[in-house]
């Protein structure tokens, strides 16, 4: 999910950037930091199967709990998973009711401050799409966002105002034959949309390769879950880490992201039905494919991708 901020001088961002954001986005902005690409073998182990129930129509047909206007949803667990980011469950009124989101869609979040101005952010779900009684909201607490510490400081029993489905990208089987998903941080979450839905329908048969940096391991978010189904899946997902802050004993490799790095292993740009997704702070987008322009104009292709040879086309912007 992209904020668009305006800063009152220009910023010069190198070919190269982090993949990953550990402060607000102003800071991201007029600090860019390096980007690292490295990638560890994915750990062996079970992944839990789906049950994949096809839908003829774009939103479930199962009750849904969102139909564009703001709902108040309560808060029942919080699962903490790194030292800054929780993942927050919230309850609909109706236990049976389904979000009604399709993949890969958002939300909008709402609250009202104490001076009665409104906070509106969006935030991806990280929960499937069928899942009955509940959304998961994958949150990452920024010292300067109002919404991401108003969430924070929400316990077990608090409401919170969401409206939806905001559609980005509808997602169909076998969509693309290869897709290929670059994020950074919470960017993972809509990225991540894709990776269940893919791996939770047998009949989708979409190969994936992803791309995901964070500032240390214990900062990999989800790490669990992709491993588990790229894991059970080896042949269909690829998945690569990039750590800005390695440690001793971190096997991968270490560096900035340029077209060098991303050509050996991406498909390229001449490769049947592609489809490249890019999720992360300002200055990835800057250095892989250019920014957007606004939520309905997805801007020039720029930088390493467009180096690389690839249009417009092939490239999309959460």
């Amino acid at each position: 999910m992209t904020f668009f901020l305006r800063s009152s001088g220009s910023s010069v961002f190198s070919t190269a950037a982090r993949l990953y954001s550990t402060r607000a986005a102003v800071s991201s902005l007029t600090s860019p930091r390096s980007f690292a690409l490295t990638s560890t073998a994915v750990i062996a182990g079970a992944a839990s199967y789906y049950a994949y129930s096809s839908m003829s129509t774009p939103i479930s047909a199962a009750s849904p709990a969102f139909t564009g206007e703001f709902i108040d949803l309560t808060l029942t667990d919080v699962k903490k998973v790194s030292s800054n980011t929780s993942i927050f469950t919230f309850a609909f009124d109706d236990k049976d009711a389904t979000s009604g989101l399709i993949t890969a869609s958002a939300l909008l979040v709402k609250y009202v401050t104490p001076k009665g101005n409104n906070v509106i952010r969006p935030y991806t779900p990280i929960s499937d799409t069928e899942q009955k009684g509940s959304l998961d909201l994958l949150v990452k607490e920024y010292p300067e966002g109002k919404a991401s510490k108003h969430i924070h400081g929400l316990k077990p029993g608090d409401k919170l105002s969401m409206k939806g489905p905001i559609v980005k990208y509808p997602w169909a089987p076998n969509k693309h034959s290869e897709i290929v998903l670059i994020g950074g941080g919470t960017g993972i979450t809509p990225l991540y949309q894709l990776l269940h839905e893919i791996n939770k329908n047998p009949e989708d048969k979409t190969k994936v390769t992803l791309f995901y940096s964070s500032v240390t391991e214990q900062d990999i978010l989800l790490k669990d879950r992709i491993d588990a189904l790229a894991a059970a899946k080896p042949d269909q997902f690829k998945i690569h880490y990039s750590l800005d802050k390695p440690s001793e004993s971190w096997k991968g490799l270490s560096g900035f992201v340029t077209k060098d790095v991303l050509s050996p292993v991406i498909p390229p740009p001449t490769a049947e039905n592609i489809k490249i997704f890019i999720c992360g702070p300002p200055p990835m987008y800057e250095s892989i494919s250019g920014g957007k322009v606004s939520p309905t104009d997805q801007g020039e292709l720029k930088g390493a991708l467009l180096d690389l040879g690839y249009s417009k086309d092939q490239v999309f912007k959460f």
